[in-house]
């Protein structure tokens, strides 16, 4: 097996063509050879409902949700959904449809994103306002509403893109280190929200991943902010967690070194997220540096190793995209030799 590189999913831009652009791009960088990765590409600059939030609420049936000054709010009504998720969900369709004019005889791994249930549960307000986060029947609602939703939108993914060889989900909790250490501030700002204990934050995150398991697809979770739970994350079923090197402290390491030893993805955030003008080399011996520091010999992990920006590129200027996708692939490709 051979190192891998993807990126993490958003792009800049904010119209429609900016989208198809970035399909164009990741296809060209990453579908061309067995060190590719390609993955569904996201644009937030269009607006809320193309953002992480309204993208995932836009899946989510028999949960009504609604844009407010503050943000994405449940309605606590049922039957159609409000405007704003019907432009969420319609806004998903075109960007699959687009994706399956370009992608349909892919074959080979692709990867798609949904944001996960405490990273919306941080972010989504319940109908009589403070966040989803506060409400444990709530919190179970929303994860498993949204398990429900990874099942139609993977059955909806392998329809489209029949050839591919295997579908990866990506969870993206960047909220989970702060929803677990009680860091959420509540709406007035006074306070913070309880912390959610492990063994109720692993359960939820196992229904979503137990779903996209079940549906066929390989379950990984994206957090790139510190303290990410490795260890939590691959006890609910994760089998690749992407992280940005740059935030593991020691015990992320250790942990993400354990994965590796498992057989388990680890996905490396190393690619800067802005222009740099350093080139691929001094990626690779940041790589090799941080393998030998954890006592793994490259060769025997490498299948196990995937290459990306270190998180999204949506701040990125309009060229940094593909040098930083380019990058990602030079530096898998030279984890094998």
């Amino acid at each position: 097996m051979t190192a891998r590189a993807t990126g993490i999913g958003s792009f800049p831009g904010d119209t429609q063509r900016d989208f198809d652009e970035a399909v164009a791009l990741v296809l060209g960088e990453l579908a061309a050879d067995e060190h590719g990765l390609p993955f569904l590409p996201e644009v937030p600059g269009r607006g809320a409902p193309a953002g992480m939030i309204g993208r995932t609420l836009g899946l989510v049936g028999g949960l009504d949700a609604d844009l407010q000054p503050s943000g994405w709010r449940l309605t606590g009504t049922s039957g159609a959904p409000a405007r704003d998720q019907r432009r969420a969900r319609s806004q998903a369709s075109q960007d699959l449809d687009g994706l399956e004019e370009r992608a349909s005889g892919h074959t080979g791994p692709f990867k798609v994103q949904v944001t996960g249930p405490w990273t919306l549960a941080a972010s989504v307000e319940r109908p009589r306002g403070d966040k989803i986060l506060a409400d444990h029947g709530g919190r179970r609602e929303l994860a498993q509403a949204l398990a429900e939703a990874v099942t139609d939108h993977l059955a909806d993914v392998r329809r489209r893109l029949p050839a591919v060889t295997e579908l990866i989900l990506q969870i993206d909790e960047p909220a989970l280190p702060a929803v677990l250490a009680a860091a959420i501030p509540t709406a007035s700002g006074f306070s913070r929200h309880r912390a959610i204990h492990p063994p109720e934050a692993s359960q939820a995150l196992e229904w979503v991943l137990a779903a996209a398991t079940d549906a066929g697809a390989t379950p990984w979770v994206h957090c790139c902010a510190p303290d990410v739970p490795i260890g939590l994350l691959r006890g609910a079923g994760a089998r690749g967690v992407m992280v940005d090197l740059g935030l593991l402290d020691a015990t992320g390491h250790d942990a993400a070194g354990e994965a590796l030893e498992a057989g388990d993805t680890i996905a490396l955030g190393i690619v800067p997220t802005a222009d740099d003008p350093t080139g691929d080399a001094p990626l690779v011996e940041r790589v090799r540096r941080w393998l030998d520091m954890l006592g793994l010999d490259p060769e025997q992990v490498a299948g196990s190793l995937v290459v990306s920006p270190a998180c999204g590129l949506a701040g990125a200027t309009p060229g940094w995209p593909r040098r930083a996708l380019e990058l990602s692939r030079l530096v898998a490709r030279s984890l094998d030799g």
